[in-house]
């Protein structure tokens, strides 16, 4: 039984083992970012529908959510092609590099595809660059503390026992609940800041006085 199972991997490793060789691993790392960040929008819209059986789904956002995504994906390609050539080292032996790597991506690629993810979706929604730099700075630092709690570890393990060619694939199967995470920091509803309620209040006032 065990052995029949081992020659059935065999067998369908002929098939997506050249996917993660040469020219395919960027089109795989570009679509697997595109396809799990719209299952992660699909997964929050679920959510939603549920708390609000009246809602429709809304396939266009999903469309830009993997859109954003497929646009990701060539940066993260080459941003750990390049770190694994910077600092290469991996297992426990190399720790102290594998260490450096995941400080250097913490504050060099996660806050730039923060940015790129809500100017992204913020220009595929049609909004002004001052709106979308006004949603990204609402959101940002929710959005990187949160990043601190989750990437370190993750990363670790990456960067750790991981061969290069799995990395972005690694982090895309990871990335399922955060892009679910992501899909709910840019689309839940916008509160009015209390202070601008409160600011209203006497103008109405005024208004109702005068009249």
């Amino acid at each position: 039984m065990l052995s029949r199972g081992r020659a059935l991997v065999a067998g369908l490793s002929v098939y997506w083992k050249p996917l993660f060789r040469g020219r395919l691993l960027l089109v795989t790392n570009t679509l697997s970012c595109g396809a799990l960040l719209a299952a992660g929008d699909t997964l929050r819209q679920a959510w939603e529908r549920r708390r609000e059986p009246e809602r429709k789904r809304d396939l266009a956002r999903t469309a830009r959510m993997f859109a954003v995504g497929c646009s990701m994906g060539p940066l993260m390609h080459y941003w750990y092609l390049w770190l694994d050539g910077a600092f290469p080292a991996a297992g426990l032996s190399g720790i102290r590099s594998v260490l450096k790597k995941v400080f250097i991506d913490q504050i060099v690629a996660s806050p730039a595809l923060g940015v790129w993810y809500f100017l992204g979706m913020g220009s595929l929604e049609g909004q002004t660059l001052a709106h979308s730099w006004q949603d990204l700075e609402d959101n940002f630092w929710e959005f990187y503390k949160m990043d601190w709690c989750v990437w370190p570890p993750a990363q670790l393990v990456n960067f750790l026992y991981l061969s290069p060619k799995y990395r972005v694939i690694y982090m895309n199967v990871i990335t399922l609940g955060w892009d679910t995470y992501l899909s709910y920091l840019k689309h839940r509803p916008k509160q009015t800041p209390l202070n601008m309620e409160e600011d209203s209040e006497p103008c109405a006032m005024e208004i109702q006085t005068t009249s």
